[in-house]
């Protein structure tokens, strides 16, 4: 069989998707394996299936004893505690999951610095405090984390990306002193690398698929990012809009911007900053309408140049990250017309893209709004970061990208045939070049970029 050198798994909210990569970056198999639902999508055990399939498939098409190394993306801010063998106690908080004791949340923002994403009730750190508490805790870990421990990692490691709505403090690469103050021990959190960073030879566990005990388990990131890297885009003023599940904006910066009433955050990766921030709104909210055979039924006959005078925000459920950031803001899904294709048509358009496949476009309203969100003299203020003019002039390149739209290059993907990628290189932004200093990397990235090979399958 053909040699492997790299695999990177992705863990999203759909499901668990893997990638074998060449010495050269080439893709030598992807593997997929689709959560039942999406109760299954919240338990750490159907995670793990996930895995355990996709390495199976992986070791059954290409070698993976030539393997060297091996990284994990998860979805950001999905937060679980486990006890000191690695096992989950209890139910995990997912990434949207707002924090069931609204105390902690009060006492971050009490605390924590002005642009924050540790703020807000949809903070990662206040689900990390709110399942410390639980008896026989030995860590809270994220979800990518605890794949690895379970590859044989042997404890709690974690990257950057995952780590920043936690709390992590970018800058000083530590866990700052102010979360014990909102009643985090930091002792029960993950030492941080940078994503990409190698951290430990794979385990016993992980070795069972074939893997030799010289495969290093590198830091990875959050899905978010790696969506980012799949699309190619890897240079400052590059725009990336990811709407699958949920949805998903980031723009590279040559600097970090944040602002915690917005659901705007930074992180870092290959050496810039992708600032941006994810909505609860997108494709889940689509499939609890639509069952497949109505979405493949409706999705034939979409006319999406027909208005339909309806002013849809859909929601699963009240509370949204960006780019409002409010925990009581109710979905907007009324009134319903009598006609199940007129509803479907105000809840989504068809791409006029080369594929005719259908994409979620009442969801994209939380993207088309980002060019606003720019601070205004009323409005609070945007957090700029170290060699940033201003936080103005950072959103003036989103600006710039919605009106460039000719400029675009899609990249249409397909875990439920609802995503769509954006990468937008705009003319007369920053453009120092970034090279892709870890090979693992690509291995995540072609992890991520797996859907546009599944849709032209399906």
């Amino acid at each position: 069989m053909t040699p492997a050198h790299a695999i990177g798994i992705d863990l999203g909210t759909s499901g668990v998707r893997a990638a074998a990569l060449s010495e050269d970056g080439a893709v030598l198999h992807l593997a997929a394996f689709a959560y039942d639902d999406a109760r299954a999508g919240r338990d750490p055990s159907s995670w793990w299936r996930g895995v355990e399939f996709c390495l199976v498939e992986l070791a059954g098409r290409v070698s993976l004893s030539s393997v060297r190394g091996l990284a994990v993306d998860g979805t950001s801010g999905t937060m679980l505690a486990v006890d000191k063998d690695g096992r989950p106690l209890g139910d995990v908080l997912m990434y949207n999951d707002t924090c069931p004791d609204m105390d902690i949340v009060a006492r971050i923002g009490d605390v924590a610095p002005d642009g924050s994403p540790a703020r807000g009730a949809a903070s990662a750190l206040a689900r990390a405090i709110y399942l410390s508490r639980r008896d026989g805790v030995h860590k809270v870990v994220h979800q990518a984390d605890w794949i690895l421990w379970r590859l044989g990692l042997g404890g709690a490691a974690s990257d950057e990306n995952n780590a920043l709505k936690t709390g992590y403090d970018l800058e000083a690469e530590c866990w700052p002193d102010w979360l014990e103050g909102v009643g985090m021990d930091v002792d029960l959190l993950p030492q941080v690398h940078r994503a990409g960073a190698p951290i430990a030879e794979i385990g016993p566990s992980g070795q069972r698929f074939g893997l030799s005990s010289n495969v290093i388990l590198h830091a990875g990131t959050t899905d978010g990012c790696a969506s980012f890297l799949a699309t190619g885009a890897r240079e400052a003023g590059d725009g990336v809009t990811a709407l699958g599940s949920t949805l998903v904006l980031k723009l590279a910066c040559p600097s970090p911007i944040s602002s915690s009433v917005y659901g705007v955050y930074s992180h870092r990766v290959l050496g810039f900053w992708l600032a941006g921030g994810a909505s609860n709104s997108g494709g889940a909210v689509i499939r609890s309408l639509f069952d497949a055979a109505a979405f493949a039924q409706l999705t034939s006959a979409l006319d999406p140049d027909h208005p339909t005078g309806l002013d849809y925000y859909p929601l699963l459920r009240p509370g949204e990250r960006f780019p409002i950031n409010d925990p009581t803001l109710p979905p907007r899904l009324v009134p319903r017309p009598a006609h199940d294709a007129t509803f479907f048509r105000a809840c989504s358009k068809a791409s006029r893209a080369s594929r005719n496949q259908a994409m979620i476009g009442s969801s994209s309203s939380a993207a088309r709004r980002c060019a606003p969100y720019a601070p205004s003299a009323e409005g609070p203020p945007m957090q700029a970061g170290r060699g940033c003019a201003s936080a103005r002039s950072g959103f003036h390149v989103s600006s710039r990208a919605r009106r460039r739209r000719r400029s675009a290059r899609r990249f249409w993907c397909c875990r439920d045939r609802s995503v769509r990628h954006d990468a937008c290189r705009l003319r007369g932004s920053s453009s120092t070049g970034v090279a892709l200093r870890h090979f693992l990397h690509r291995s995540v990235r072609r992890a991520a970029r797996r859907s546009v090979r599944l849709s032209r399958r399906q």
